[in-house]
C-alpha cells in the first residue's frame, strides 16, 4: 500500500517530469534527423559527449553556462562530421552511427582517466542556478527552476509548429518523404538533411547537459542507454511530437518506478529492478512493430 501510495504522489509524479526531459530531447533529435530523411542512431553518443564536454569546461570556467556553450558548440560540430559522412559523402548511416557511438563512448572514458585521473568520474562542478521566484514552488520547484526541464516541455509545442505550421518544416519533411520531388520545386534537399543533422545534435547535446548538471558530475555510462529509448519512444511516437511526449513520458515512469522500487524494496535483486525500463522498451517495440510508417525515404541517401 505504501508503495502504490507513492506511485500516486505529487513527489512521484514530479520525478516523473523531471526524467522526461533527457528522453524527449532525444527523441526530439532524432525525430528533426529523420523528418529530414537522415537515420541518426548516434543520440547516445551526442549525449554522452555533450555529457562529458559540459562537466569539463564547467570545471575548466567555473560557470556552467560556459560549460554548457562549449558543449553545444561541440555538439554542433560533431552534427557537421556526422554529417560529412551521411550526406556528402553517403556513408551508411546506421554504420556512421554506430561508430559515433563506440567513439564517444571510448573517447570520453580517455579523457576522464587523462585529465581527471579517474577511471569513472570527473570533478564535482556547480550546477545552474534555477530561475528565481518559479524555483520556490512547493514540490514542482526543481522543475519550474529548471532551465533545461521548461525548454523541454516548451518544444512539444515549438516542434509540432516548426514541423507542421512553417515552410522550413515542410521543406525538411519533404526531403524525408521525396527528395526528389522536393529538389524538382526548387527545395536544397541537401542543405535541409544538415539542418535536421544540426538541429538533432543541438537537442540531443540538451539532454546530455541536463544529465551531467542534475548529478553535478559526469560518470562514465551515466547516460545509460537512454538515447536508444529516446529513438524507441520516436518510432512509439510515430515521428509526431506530441506523441513522442507521451511515449517519453511512459518511459520516464518506469524509470522512476525502478529508482522507487529499489528504495522501497532493497532486498529485491537490483539487476531485475534495473532491467525494468529497457524490458519495457522491448516489449512496447515488440507490439508496434509494422504498426508505425517512417519518412518515405528514411535512411536512403541522396
Amino acid at each position: 500500500m505504501d508503495l502504490f501510495g507513492s506511485i500516486l504522489s505529487v513527489a512521484f509524479f514530479a520525478q516523473v517530469l523531471r526524467l522526461f526531459t533527457p528522453y524527449y530531447l532525444g527523441a526530439s533529435a532524432a525525430n528533426f534527423s529523420e523528418r529530414s530523411g537522415v537515420v541518426n542512431i548516434a543520440i547516445e553518443g551526442f549525449m554522452i559527449s555533450a555529457a562529458f564536454s559540459f562537466a569539463l569546461f564547467s570545471i575548466v570556467f567555473g560557470n556552467p553556462f560556459a560549460g554548457m556553450f562549449f558543449a553545444l558548440i561541440i555538439g554542433i560540430l560533431l552534427s557537421l562530421l556526422f554529417a560529412l559522412f551521411t550526406i556528402k559523402l553517403k556513408v551508411n548511416q546506421i554504420i556512421a552511427g554506430v561508430g559515433f557511438n563506440l567513439l564517444m563512448a571510448g573517447a570520453s572514458k580517455f579523457l576522464i582517466v587523462l585529465i581527471f585521473k579517474s577511471s569513472s568520474n570527473t570533478s564535482r562542478f556547480e550546477s545552474f542556478y534555477q530561475i528565481p521566484l518559479l524555483k520556490d514552488i512547493p514540490v514542482i520547484g526543481n522543475i519550474s527552476g529548471d532551465y533545461i526541464i521548461l525548454f523541454s516541455f516548451a518544444l512539444v509545442f515549438i516542434g509540432n509548429h516548426i514541423l507542421f505550421k512553417t515552410r522550413f518544416g515542410l521543406r525538411l519533411r519533404s526531403a524525408g518523404e521525396n527528395p526528389a520531388a522536393g529538389e524538382s520545386l526548387g527545395v536544397n534537399v541537401r542543405l535541409y538533411k544538415l539542418y535536421g543533422v544540426l538541429i538533432c545534435g543541438f537537442l540531443a547535446s540538451l539532454g546530455g547537459i541536463w544529465l551531467a548538471s542534475n548529478q553535478n558530475t559526469y560518470s562514465d555510462g551515466m547516460i545509460a542507454g537512454r538515447g536508444f529509448i529516446a529513438i524507441a519512444a520516436m518510432i512509439i511516437g510515430k515521428w509526431k511530437p506530441v506523441n513522442i511526449f507521451f511515449a517519453c513520458i511512459m518511459f520516464a515512469f518506469f524509470e522512476a518506478l525502478e529508482i522507487l522500487l529499489q528504495v522501497s524494496m532493497p532486498d529485491f535483486p537490483t539487476q531485475i529492478i534495473q532491467m525494468l525500463p529497457y524490458f519495457i522498451t522491448i516489449l512496447v517495440l515488440i507490439g508496434f512493430i509494422g504498426k508505425t510508417k517512417p519518412p518515405a525515404a528514411d535512411g536512403i541517401s541522396y
